[in-house]
C-alpha cells in the first residue's frame, strides 16, 4: 500500500534563494532531527542534477540504516524529486516544489511511501505516519532558522 504525506510552508524570501538552500545536499543534515543521526556518506561537494546518487546513514526508531537516493528529476528553481533506491522503505519518493507566491516562496513537499513487508509491514503505519509528521515539523523550524524565514504562515 502506498501512503501520501504532504506539507507546505511559506518563506518571505525569493524562490531562487530558497531553492539554492535545498540544492546544497549538505543542508539535509541541518534540517533532519538530531536523534536520527543523519549523516551524508557521499563525498562532497555533491553536484545536484538528474541522476545524482547520494548515500546516507541514519537511525529510525533507534535502528541504524543506510539509505541511497537518486535525484530522479531536477528543475531549478521550480522542483526536484529524490527517490529511495535502497533504505528502510519499500518505496520513498519525495517531490519538492517551489513557487513564487506574492513576494514569498511556497514550498510544497509531497512524499509517496510504502512500508516494507506489506501487509504485515502495515501494522506500524500509525507510528510511521506520526514519525514522518514529527520529522517535517522539525524540518520546517530548521529551515526557518537557517534562512531567517520567521514563524509559519
Amino acid at each position: 500500500m502506498t501512503h501520501l504525506f504532504t506539507t507546505q510552508m511559506h518563506l518571505p524570501l525569493p524562490r531562487e534563494r530558497v531553492f539554492s538552500f535545498f540544492a546544497d545536499a549538505e543542508n539535509l543534515e541541518r534540517i533532519t532531527p538530531p536523534e536520527m543521526r543523519f549523516r551524508i556518506l557521499t563525498p562532497r561537494p555533491i553536484a545536484m542534477a538528474t541522476g545524482t546518487l547520494i548515500d546516507y546513514r541514519l537511525r529510525l526508531a533507534g535502528v541504524p540504516f543506510r539509505w541511497r537516493t537518486r535525484i530522479a528529476h531536477w528543475d531549478p528553481p521550480r522542483s526536484f524529486v529524490d527517490e529511495q533506491l535502497a533504505g528502510p522503505y519499500r518505496q520513498w519518493a519525495h517531490t519538492h516544489e517551489f513557487e513564487n507566491d506574492g513576494g514569498q516562496t511556497l514550498i510544497r513537499d509531497t512524499v509517496r511511501y510504502s512500508l516494507p513487508l506489506f501487509p504485515v509491514g502495515e501494522l506500524p503505519y500509525p507510528l510511521v505516519r506520526a514519525q514522518v509528521g514529527r520529522i517535517y515539523r522539525f524540518r520546517e523550524r530548521a529551515i526557518r532558522d537557517a534562512l531567517g524565514g520567521g514563524p509559519g504562515v
